[in-house]
């Protein structure tokens, strides 16, 4: 599998990312023998990055990441996530450094090579949300003293909230990584949306993160699974998923991403999940695009269709149009 400079970091990782969370599920709400041959099938298949957070189950998509890698002793590349809500709020940097601790512990690890703030930041910081302010004043000291007594070799954001907020953080805060969202549905975060569309604007923050050599990592790639064209949901994943930079619910998302199913019909890609996973790893300013999977098979399709190569350019014209219409 290709594997792409992650910004910044320095550190060569899959363009496909195998994510641990509860949208898919594996991870979370599967057995233990079918998350160990999960991550030990995404390893053979050349993933290298595998990404968790403490919020994902409570801690449990960490424990069950961290026995599997303990059993494989393969090097690979992990990242975590802190969260921090409610009256955590009134400890960032204390809250920061206990959720590290546990994080490592239930990792089974002494160390991660990325931790990122699991937390929206917008102008308002509104709870969840943070401002600027508070990420810079009081998280990044917490996250750099951890990271020089070697619990991480590099911090992190989840860039969501308000594009120039994100921009700011990013560029005062030594932050090395990203995670944005990047989908078929909406790519504002490279490309202008067309006049007229429906979707949020995300104001080309994964393009100006890159100009920055942050390392960024796409996720909602399938719009929490709308991008498979059907609303049915795997019983490992979560019942109901909440759009985050698409449409205004998850059905709307659906109807959204059957629009594009004549650019499969005219031979393009197998099906819409096959056409997403090629489109979300086209453009060069990402590094990895994050899957997370309800089972094996989904992980083998994943790979498969990226191993078909990017889209061809009339695949790609049919998409801008239907994104445009």
């Amino acid at each position: 599998m290709e594997q792409r400079r992650l910004g910044k970091t320095g550190i060569a990782v899959s363009v496909l990312g195998y994510g641990c969370g509860a949208i898919g599920g594996l991870m979370v709400k599967g057995t233990a023998a079918e998350q160990d041959r999960a991550i030990g099938r995404a390893i053979d298949h050349g993933i290298t990055y595998f990404d968790t957070a403490s919020a994902y189950g409570d801690g449990v998509s960490e424990t069950n990441l961290g026995r599997a890698l303990k059993v494989l002793r393969a090097e690979v590349t992990v990242a975590t996530k802190v969260r921090i809500r409610g009256a955590q709020r009134d400890d960032i940097a204390g809250t920061i450094v206990a959720s590290v601790h546990d994080s490592l512990k239930r990792l089974q690890r002494d160390s991660v090579d990325i931790l990122h703030l699991h937390e929206p930041i917008t102008r308002e910081g509104r709870d969840p949300d943070f401002t600027a302010d508070a990420i810079l004043q009081q998280a990044v000291p917490a996250l750099q003293r951890l990271r020089d007594q070697g619990k991480f070799r590099h911090y992190g954001i989840t860039g969501l909230g308000d594009a120039p907020e994100i921009l700011r953080v990013l560029a005062e805060g030594g932050f090395a990584t990203a995670q944005m969202p990047y989908n078929a549905l909406n790519p504002s975060g490279i490309t202008p949306l067309p006049a007229g569309s429906a979707m949020p604007d995300l104001g080309g923050v994964i393009a100006q993160a890159a100009a920055q050599d942050v390392g960024v990592m796409a996720i909602r790639i399938l719009a929490g699974g709308a991008l498979s064209g059907s609303e049915a949901r795997s019983p490992l994943g979560v019942p109901k998923v909440a759009p985050i930079g698409s449409g205004a619910s998850y059905a709307a998302d659906v109807a959204a991403a059957r629009r594009l199913l004549p650019v499969v019909q005219a031979g393009h890609a197998s099906d819409l999940v096959e056409l997403a996973l090629r489109y979300a790893v086209m453009p060069a300013q990402i590094g990895t695009a994050i899957i997370g999977t309800s089972s094996i098979a989904e992980l083998d399709h994943a790979v498969a269709a990226i191993a078909r190569g990017p889209l061809p350019d009339q695949a790609m014209a049919m998409i801008a149009e239907i994104q445009a219409d």
